[in-house]
């Protein structure tokens, strides 16, 4: 007899899995042969439209005599697969505490789809001996189906085989449960025709995703919440090259865990066919929505094709603005995490622009009540890109050069009082982005860019010090103070004469760039860095991005001062990632002929400081470059903000 505080198997996410599980639950939950309740319990099937080339939602919900309890259920549900797929299934009910439809853990929910062969299996089964069976009335679970491009109108039936008990069985603690089953039509209409979806609803309020090493994260299987409003779906128009596209999309929109959501579909194949070769820009504008979260959906071969025409795609909205480069989505290295024969056309790339939870409002205010005079300007917002296929889901959380995004503030807001844009750390600290505010006739903006997506928030945090106050680094030191960029020595001190040592000039250049995890899983190997030490993580950080290298004997000197000539080559490598032009061998040699000690600048270092003059990062002292002597905290505030307002992040 099963013991419910024994350790339950373990159970894979495979079609033996589910039979496993089948298994088990016969084990569990013994039944009775020939009991039957007096009254059958009823399964329903909503009844759908949806119109092709879109998505629905399906809930399935049981309702039960009041003496009756669900224990345990398994089923097939067969379809057409020329005309339909399943995009993916959602547990309602798990019952207890058990995790569902989670990666190498126990779970009582699983699934499987077969796109081509027309069926999906479902089956849970309450592990606990009966102490979490099924509700009377209780939704189970929610099945989102597509209609292909190609659907023709009509209607099509989700069925299953009842007389087949691998195909239909539902257990009661004390028996098989006779179980009916209703519903289950989708009525499929043609494309774009404008008329009301009700059933159609948008893949809901997306999270953070803060991101790991590489440009795209491994499969993660995708858990869709069930709209609580019924879904409005309408024809909206879209832009290519700046040239309305009338009818080329549709927004559906609904209420998700008390969260307005507006999906827009992108007609895919309409798009493509109108763009040819010529496309640059995609807009999709989507405004009214006030603090609603925006979806915007395409799929994997219109993004190809942009890709293909370095064209980005832009998503408006009345909270913010996304503009994404297709070619930073990487479609071809989205479609090898799903399997390189999946069809482009088939996986679905979602751009999201999102309000925060308020459990990341609350820790960000937090965050801000821990700095000093620190205010949080406007609720912070979440962006995100995704990519999903049969089920499973690809977050695309790295790029590989800067994509902007913009925050627009509340009417009424002063731009001026915004200091920067940042992102909550795990640790609970706020870091900077690089960010610059725009002026607007009504409302102003923040333009956030960075390599990563995240939550992002904006605050005002003046900074100054007492002993620049008449220093010539004044306004820069006090600039990137408030940006969070670089620290005082003590209260109200800045030191700026002080040299800086090669950890912290490193820190401070990450922390301008918006550099806060290493890009790769690659680690530092040398000999100095410290376990456990301060700069530990900003030194690999460095060293993933290419800014570092250190010395031939493998080490860094992390204590020791670093020299003009060592900050401008960190800095001109830095200038590779933000797309400011190098000196080329030509153009170095004149370059450093002005300056009368140029001939002291060592070979290794020649073409990164004649890159910084080029750029007009540095211009000397006194017609002097002084390569060698070491470089002033002021200093290194002052190349760091050019080199951040030169590239336009600031």
């Amino acid at each position: 007899m099963f013991q419910p505080k024994k350790k339950r198997p373990r159970i894979r996410k495979t079609m033996s899995g589910l039979i496993a599980l089948t298994l088990l639950s016969s084990l569990v939950l013994p039944s009775v042969a020939g009991a039957e309740p007096m009254d059958p319990s009823q399964v329903k099937f909503a009844d759908v439209s949806v119109q092709a080339g879109q998505s629905v939602h399906v809930p399935v919900t049981l309702k039960q005599p009041d003496y009756s309890a669900v224990t345990a259920y398994n089923m097939q549900i067969d379809y057409d697969s020329s005309v339909l797929e399943i995009v993916r299934i959602t547990p309602i009910y798990v019952g207890g505490n058990f995790p569902s439809i989670v990666e190498n853990n126990e779970s009582n929910f699983h699934y499987k789809i077969d796109n081509e062969a027309g069926w999906v299996r479902i089956i849970w089964a309450d592990l606990t001996a009966g102490e979490h069976p099924v509700p009377v009335e209780q939704q189970l679970f929610d099945i989102e189906v597509k209609a292909k491009n190609n659907a023709a109108p009509g209607t099509k039936k989700l069925t299953v085989n009842r007389e087949d008990s691998e195909h239909w069985s539902f257990t009661n603690v004390d028996y098989e449960n006779y179980t009916d089953l209703s519903g289950g039509t989708i009525t499929i209409t043609a494309a774009n025709s404008g008329g009301d979806n009700s059933g159609s609803t948008p893949t809901p309020n997306p999270g953070n995703s803060s991101g790991g090493g590489g440009n795209v994260s491994p499969t993660t299987p995708v858990v869709t919440p069930v709209p609580s409003t019924p879904a409005v779906t309408k024809g909206v128009d879209i832009y290519v090259n700046g040239q309305k596209q009338e009818q080329s999309a549709t927004a559906t929109t609904s209420t998700v865990n008390n969260q307005v959501t507006t999906t827009v579909h992108v007609d895919n194949e309409k798009v493509i066919n109108q763009i040819g070769s010529g496309l640059k820009t995609l807009l999709l504008p989507i405004t009214g929505t006030g603090k609603g979260a925006v979806v915007g959906e395409l799929n994997g071969k219109l993004l190809k094709t942009m890709e293909g025409s370095n064209a980005e795609v832009v998503i408006q909205t009345d909270s913010g603005t996304y503009t994404l480069p297709a070619n930073q989505i990487q479609v071809d290295q989205v479609l090898n995490q799903f399997g390189s024969t999946v069809p482009l056309e088939d996986i679905t790339i979602q751009i999201a622009i999102a309000p925060s939870a308020t459990s990341k409002q609350t820790a960000i205010q937090a965050a801000a009540d821990k700095l000093e005079n620190t205010t949080v300007i406007a609720a912070p917002i979440d962006f995100e890109v995704k990519a999903i296929w049969n089920g499973q889901q690809v977050n695309v959380d790295r790029f590989n050069s800067y994509v902007e995004r913009s925050i627009t503030l509340p009417e009424g807001v002063d731009g001026s009082k915004i200091t920067t844009g940042v992102v909550l750390q795990p640790d609970g600290s706020l870091l900077h982005v690089p960010t610059k505010v725009i002026k607007g006739n009504v409302q102003d903006s923040a333009i956030i860019n960075s390599l990563t997506n995240s939550t992002y928030a904006l605050i005002y945090h003046p900074a100054t010090f007492s002993d620049v106050s008449s220093h010539w680094s004044r306004d820069d030191v006090q600039d990137l103070a408030s940006r969070l960029i670089v620290q005082g020595t003590g209260e109200n001190v800045f030191a700026p004469d002080r040299s800086i040592t090669r950890a912290e000039f490193t820190a401070v250049l990450l922390r301008g760039l918006g550099l806060h995890a290493p890009r790769s899983a690659e680690s530092a190997s040398f000999t100095d860095v410290k376990t456990g030490s301060w700069y530990e993580d900003e030194v690999e950080t460095a060293v993933s991005y290419g800014l570092i290298s250190g010395y031939t004997d493998e080490s860094f000197r992390p204590n020791s001062e670093i020299s003009r000539a060592e900050a401008l080559t960190i800095v001109s490598r830095a200038m590779k990632l933000v797309g400011l032009a190098q000196a080329d061998a030509s153009e170095t040699t004149s370059l450093l002929s002005t300056y009368s000690d140029s001939a002291k600048v060592q070979a290794w270092a020649a073409e990164p400081v004649a890159s910084a003059i080029k750029q007009e990062l540095v211009q000397g002292a006194d017609g002097k470059l002084m390569s060698d002597a070491d470089i002033s905290r002021a200093q290194s505030a002052a190349i760091v903000k050019r080199l951040l307002a030169k590239a336009g992040l600031i």
